[in-house]
């Protein structure tokens, strides 16, 4: 795959940066039903017309655009559901760096699986440690967890 800090988490989850074309068109080789992109559309390195081109491919297509310098919860509440509402299919998540994906898949294997902290950190911990205000917002995830639906 071309995108960047690619990582398979699980037999039914992948993790990157940005998809190249190329890479869409070999989605549907690894199985991949569904993309969940949790970049903006105004990202840099975003791929103009992904949603229709993937689409294209028959596979679902989920933005949740998360805005770098202010992630919210209800973001990663949505993207809890979504996940939910993807259950037995091959998903892949993707953003422009895969930075804002791993913070919100080690939440996800942290407060939705109740993993522990060493296995929830991957692949989170090979991309990047998360700067001040994506470890704040990982702090009030946590801490707030309560409040989540499963």
């Amino acid at each position: 795959m071309d995108a960047e800090n690619t990582h398979q988490v699980f037999d039914w989850l992948w993790t990157s940066g940005q998809l190249s074309e190329r890479d869409i068109t070999r989605l549907p080789e690894l199985g991949i039903e569904a993309v969940i992109n949790l970049a903006l559309p105004t990202s840099t390195n975003a791929l103009h017309g992904e949603a229709e081109f993937i689409a294209q491919q028959g596979i679902t297509y989920v933005q949740i655009p998360v805005i770098w310098e202010k992630p919210e919860l209800h973001q990663l509440q949505q993207f809890f559901g979504t996940l939910k509402t993807l259950e037995g299919r091959k998903v892949w998540v993707h953003c422009a760096k895969n930075m804002r994906v791993s913070a919100f898949v080690y939440l996800y294997r942290k407060l939705c699986l109740a993993e522990s902290e060493d296995t929830a950190a991957h692949p989170m911990r090979e991309v990047w440690v998360p700067n001040e205000i994506w470890q704040e917002f990982i702090d009030d995830a946590v801490s707030g967890y309560p409040a989540y639906d499963r």
